[in-house]
């Protein structure tokens, strides 16, 4: 296999609490992988450790080669990113806070409106960011990180706060990604119909731990090997369905040993 994200055993604890608990991940060149959980399963916090913004007191990572934290610029270089809400200059245009970026990244003048075009904003580059909707904003955070097509994305929750029409763009969009640049695409939603739509590779992480990675057909014969489905139900069985089975089968788990 081709990877271009690996984790091993990658760990982050805050004093007593650990947000993400020795979790191996496999993120293969060219795919779209789903990075899914209930809120506060160390989603975010794994994907800031792949971004340098918080250290792994555990574990090591690699991103296209590279090794953190000794090639993070290179690293960096290599990656676009949207991570939880994105936060712009209100009296600046959508135009102009993307020149910002621009700038910092060295990338031509061009860049600006490629990014505008490719998440339906071209129309509006020149609007007042404190007059974007929240759907609006969402699009221009998109366009920051797709600014220069990186050859890597990782989107936190990318849909959040866009209505239906704008939902089944952005899908599309980031369906295309890799075979329209060649592109990796890391992506958290609670949206398990859109993952279901669009990933390749499914990734469960429940308190830290990672319970599943995988294809969805992979994810319902575990299904079945673990008892979340009977055999006759598999083939229909939905990612929401199973989603919240392994949680919750897991959850129970935890219960029974913190009792012993």
């Amino acid at each position: 296999m081709d990877y271009i994200i690996t984790t091993e055993q990658l760990t982050k604890k805050y004093k007593n609490f650990i947000s993400v608990n020795q979790v191996s991940m496999h993120i293969q060149k060219g795919s779209i992988y789903g990075f899914l959980g209930p809120n506060g399963a160390g989603k975010s916090t794994t994907m800031k450790m792949l971004l340098g913004l918080t250290s792994p007191t555990g574990g090591r990572f690699t991103v296209d080669g590279g090794h953190f934290p000794d090639d993070r610029i290179s690293i960096l270089k290599k990656v676009g990113s949207f991570i939880e809400s994105p936060s712009f200059y209100a009296n600046l245009t959508g135009r102009e806070n993307l020149d910002i970026i621009r700038r910092i990244l060295g990338l031509p003048e061009n860049a600006v409106n490629d990014a505008l075009e490719l998440v339906g904003l071209a129309e509006f580059g020149n609007r007042l960011a404190k007059k974007y909707s929240l759907g609006m904003k969402q699009r221009l955070g998109l366009a920051g990180a797709l600014l220069g097509r990186p050859p890597i994305l990782i989107l936190d929750e990318p849909t959040n706060g866009l209505d239906p029409s704008g939902i089944h763009e952005i899908r599309n969009l980031i369906k295309s990604l890799p075979s329209l640049y060649d592109c990796t695409v890391l992506i958290s939603s609670h949206m398990l119909s859109e993952i279901e739509l669009m990933a390749d590779d499914i990734g469960i992480l429940n308190h830290g731990r990672l319970l599943f990675e995988g294809s969805l057909d992979e994810l319902r014969q575990n299904a079945v090997q673990a008892g979340f489905a009977a055999d006759h139900k598999i083939s229909s069985a939905n990612l929401e369905n199973m989603f919240l089975s392994m949680i919750d089968k897991d959850n129970a788990a935890r219960k029974q040993r913190a009792r012993l």
